[in-house]
């Protein structure tokens, strides 16, 4: 800071002097600015940790809730697979070398079950490879016991046994073909609400078989756990079977 003063009376000279601040000024103002950053800074801190806080306890009660709701959800499905108890008879068919199978055969097994026929043009070609898939990617979880997959002709007109031993070679090498009398085929189906309606004969004499189109997903005990539509990717139906697996209640306890 500069202070001027006139001096020199005959030369009415302006001379300039630097007036020095004093040391006790500096320190205070000095002082005053650091403990305003300190302030700012310990709120600052307050405001993360508050925040922090408050968005575990908001994550933790999600986490709570969604718990409770995929509790309350499994606890719905079960009753209604309780309700609906599909699968609960026997079948008794021919598998494709011809030996008599019945459904007591893949007791202890989780089974994947479709429902179609060999001269499906390409709706059941899709689902048996989706299905294989399916078996191949569980294979590879050392911690899920093999699934067995199982294909049942609504057709048995036309797929006998030496038919269904030609188409299964095309899947997986598990796959089991089972066919029977059309009263056999459609007692086996109809325990599992299957709808199968053969369409009008064509000049050749071929026709297309209307059928339901889902993968049933059987438990050790032979009941119905799940289905899954065409909709269902292989990555879907993979990781809902693991889970059925790796968390399966007991429906009923006689079972």
């Amino acid at each position: 800071m500069l202070r001027c003063a006139m001096a020199g009376v005959r030369g009415n000279l302006r001379t300039c002097s630097r007036v020095q601040q004093s040391p006790l000024r500096i320190h205070w103002a000095g002082f005053w600015s650091q403990g305003q950053r300190s302030s700012a800074q310990v709120k600052l801190r307050t405001r993360v940790a508050v925040t922090l806080l408050f968005g575990g306890g908001l994550l933790a009660a999600w986490a709570s809730v969604h718990a409770e709701k995929q509790q309350r959800d499994r606890r719905q499905r079960l009753e209604q697979l309780r309700q609906v108890a599909l699968g609960r008879g026997n079948f008794s068919l021919l598998d494709q070398d011809g030996r008599r199978r019945t459904k007591r055969d893949f007791s202890g097994r989780w089974v994947l079950l479709y429902f179609g026929f060999t001269h499906c043009p390409d709706i059941c070609p899709d689902e048996l490879e989706k299905m294989s898939a399916v078996v191949e990617a569980l294979d590879r979880d050392s911690s899920i016991p093999p699934v067995q997959p199982v294909f049942v002709t609504v057709d048995p007109e036309r797929d006998d046994v030496a038919a269904l031993a030609r188409y299964v070679k095309d899947f997986h090498p598990r796959l089991v073909g089972l066919t029977g009398t059309a009263q056999e085929v459609k007692d086996a189906g109809r325990d599992y609400r299957v709808y199968a309606s053969a369409g009008p004969k064509d000049e050749d004499g071929d026709y297309i078989v209307d059928h339901t189109i889902l993968i049933y997903l059987l438990s050790p005990d032979g009941l119905f756990v799940d289905y899954y539509n065409r909709m269902k990717t292989q990555e879907q139906i993979t990781e809902s079977v693991r889970n059925h697996v790796k968390n399966h209640p007991l429906l009923f306890s006689d079972s």
